[in-house]
């Protein structure tokens, strides 16, 4: 059943790991029914208790997911094979729009804002047992969360916002639990889900955001937690609008007990208007990270939500971390408070690469989807020839299997390093990669 591969191991941590080891390196591959429990505690000569313990491991690890008498099975989408391993080796002389970067130009300095906070560290020092929060931040995230529309609440700070999503979702999910998730979304996301023994429920999505019906029969059928993306999905572009949000909102009220999380990424870098959902359900959080606006390696994201899951997710963060730098959030607090990032100038030098691809695009009788943010997202007939054809061309493109899990194939291209002389020959070079007819052209 599992061919020449022996799993090894007396207790059930063992005989786990045994198993991850061999899924990771593709020995155990995806779909691969796993022994029964009673065959392999016989072949290993453990209780079959022990073994029963190690599958539990796995499911909740989201290694193997069991279906009764039918057995245990290797995930088709196993947790220890990441989907940021679904990418495309950049040869030497090859553009590469696949990275999902921001445009390191539009990115401001960090170096004033350290030393100032760091002085002030010197000053006064940070000891064990101070507040978790910077309070001029807190002050300032609120203020803008006011603002926006969402939902008085309590402050966090998180090392980034798929930290506050996997935090979140810990604080009230279970193993077993179902999770609706955009499709195409995030390959984070649907890494983590799984990753935390919980099932993923995808939900399709245009261009204002997840849609409705598949919101609808998602919690209908039992998922106990939405995640959803404000503004700049990745990989699509996608933006949450006032019309499909109030919608959204009107279903989430008839399933109060929805965990609701939104992930509002593109703070700073979009300027269309946020229109949350939060306050629909009982509980939900808000997250909007500084990745995008101030660098990735600027790992902080604020994080609001209702009194219990923020009070969950804070007193969970005290018997780990503790709390985030409080120099980085000094750090922080200075970028905002000057200003570093203009939003609206960020946002519409995105928007006009955007714009200049998508129409290129069209010219040539291919759909483009990019609302906001950095991506665009293409739909594709063959995403593997598309891929590797796009690649032997000179351009490196985003695998749509790093993001998708039943919609249709597709590619996704960053936007962030083209200038307006790389979209005619990038749009000449899709099209020729998906086999396009060319569109009317006018000038």
């Amino acid at each position: 059943m599992l061919g020449e591969y022996p799993i090894k191991g007396r207790g059930a941590a063992e005989i786990s790991a045994s198993v991850e080891q061999a899924v990771t390196a593709g020995e155990l591959q995806p779909g691969q029914l796993l022994p029964p429990m009673r065959e392999l505690a016989e072949r290993l000569g453990v209780n079959p208790n022990t073994v029963a313990a190690a599958y539990r491991i796995l499911r909740e690890r989201g290694v193997i997911e069991t279906h009764g008498r039918r057995g245990s099975r290797v995930r088709p989408k196993p947790a220890t094979s990441g989907r940021e391993y679904i990418r495309v080796e950049v040869p030497e002389g090859v553009r590469d729009v696949a990275n999902g970067n921001p445009d390191p130009a539009l990115l401001p300095p960090l170096a004033p804002a350290f030393a100032e906070a760091a002085a002030y560290g010197d000053r006064e020092p940070v000891l064990y047992g101070d507040a978790e929060v910077e309070p001029e931040l807190a002050r300032l995230a609120r203020a803008d969360l006011d603002a926006d529309g969402v939902p008085d609440g309590p402050v966090a700070v998180t090392s980034g916002a798929l930290d506050g999503i996997e935090r979140v979702l810990a604080a009230h999910l279970k193993p077993g639990d179902t999770v609706a998730v955009e499709d195409p979304g995030w390959g984070s996301v649907l890494d983590l889900v799984p990753a935390l023994g919980l099932r993923v429920h995808p939900v399709g999505l245009d261009d204002d955001g997840p849609l409705v019906d598949d919101v609808r029969a998602a919690l209908e059928a039992g998922a106990r937690a939405l995640i959803v993306t404000c503004r700049a999905q990745n990989p699509t572009g996608a933006a949450v609008g006032a019309t499909r949000a109030r919608a959204l909102r009107a279903v989430l009220r008839e399933h109060p007990e929805t965990l609701l999380i939104e992930d509002d990424h593109g703070h700073r870098i979009v300027d269309l208007p946020v229109h949350p959902l939060a306050g629909a359900t009982r509980h939900w959080a808000f997250v909007r990270s500084a990745a995008k606006a101030y660098g990735p390696d600027l790992r902080l994201a604020v994080l609001t939500g209702d009194e219990v899951t923020l009070g969950r997710v804070r007193g969970r963060q005290r018997l780990g971390p503790g709390w985030i730098s409080r120099i980085t959030q000094r750090a922080v607090v200075r970028l905002w408070a000057d200003g570093a990032v203009d939003a609206g100038e960020v946002a519409a030098a995105y928007g006009r690469r955007r714009d200049a691809l998508i129409g290129a695009l069209a010219d040539r009788g291919i759909t483009g989807h990019g609302r906001s943010g950095m991506n665009v997202w293409i739909p594709v007939p063959d995403e593997t020839g598309a891929v590797a054809r796009l690649l032997h061309a000179g351009w490196a493109v985003a695998p749509g299997a790093r993001f998708r899990m039943k919609s249709p194939p597709g590619i996704r291209v960053t936007v962030s390093s083209l200038t307006e002389a790389d979209m005619v020959p990038l749009a000449d070079a899709i099209a020729a990669a998906v086999g396009a007819v060319p569109g009317r052209r006018y000038v």
